[in-house]
């Protein structure tokens, strides 16, 4: 699929034992050309934790994306009706989320 042009919402959720992984993920997506929207949850944008302090993925992920993070529902909120994204990530998805959507 070319991802050239595509607007994606990229979700960091509060596993921050994989952020190591997935920011440089943001970051592919960028330099393919897409538009990376960034979406983190609540606990993902304010802890601090023994992989590293929120401030310092908050200015990584900016800096990646261009754009401000969307962090609260109100921001959320209008991502669905607007069809702000053409697709959208959720990083980490563990098995059991995507047995729940897929049913």
């Amino acid at each position: 699929m070319e991802i050239k042009g595509k607007k994606i919402g990229f979700v960091l959720t509060g596993s921050f034992c994989t952020f190591s992984k997935t920011i440089p993920k943001m970051k592919e997506l960028v330099e393919k050309g897409a538009e990376v929207i960034p979406i983190m949850s609540y606990n993902a944008y304010n802890l601090d934790t023994k992989f590293g302090k929120s401030e310092d993925f908050i200015k990584e992920i900016e800096e990646i994306t261009g754009k401000e993070i969307i962090h609260t529902i109100q921001g959320a909120e209008p991502i669905g009706p607007k069809k702000l994204t053409d697709i959208m990530v959720v990083a980490p998805a563990s098995r059991k989320y995507n047995g729940k959507i897929s049913k």
